[in-house]
């Protein structure tokens, strides 16, 4: 059996946007092995529309000596739009249509890792598809930005872990309350 794990940098007031510009204060060999460790083992990237795009745009452009260039172009990559018409990334499927189906299918088999892609996640979690939710909770208010649950419905969870690093994130793991 497959699962789904989503990874977010997060803010203490919720902010999941633009983490390019307040999270690397925060990174250091704790968050990297973190980090590392969410993406080992998927057989494939889970990605949304808007988060899909900026990786096709960055990824295929990137120093080929960086290893996770490497990684990034050659991993499976599974993109959930019911807009985009074609995927040009090497490695990448589309998904859309009656998507909950399709993914509760493809995680049969399959572990899926998402990156980012908070209206996916979001979403995911509502629908019960996700099997582990890490939020690195970063110890800063950002005050304004997209907001990983905003609005939404009410999804109860459990705290499978918490860890804390030396530079005061918390790496929080959650999974579904009924399992």
């Amino acid at each position: 059996m497959g699962s789904i794990k989503s990874g977010l940098f997060i803010s203490l007031d919720g902010v999941i946007e633009s983490p390019e510009t307040w999270h690397f204060d925060y990174w250091n060999d704790e968050m990297g092995a973190a980090v590392g460790a969410l993406m080992e083992g998927n057989d494939a990237m889970l990605l949304g529309r808007k988060t899909y795009d900026g990786f096709a745009e960055y990824w295929p452009k990137a120093d080929p000596d960086d290893p996770m260039t490497k990684q990034m172009n050659e991993s499976r990559k599974y993109v959930v739009s019911n807009t985009l018409t074609e995927a040009t990334w090497e490695n990448s499927t589309i998904i859309s249509g009656d998507v909950k189906a399709e993914l509760t299918k493809l995680k049969q088999d399959a572990q899926l890792g998402t990156t980012g892609s908070a209206v996916l996640v979001q979403w995911l979690v509502e629908q019960e598809l996700v099997d582990e939710l890490h939020l690195l909770v970063h110890p800063v208010v950002i005050g304004k930005g997209q907001k990983l649950f905003a609005d939404g419905a009410k999804v109860p969870l459990k705290l499978q872990s918490a860890t804390t690093f030396t530079t005061g994130v918390v790496h929080t793991v959650y999974g579904p309350a009924a399992g």
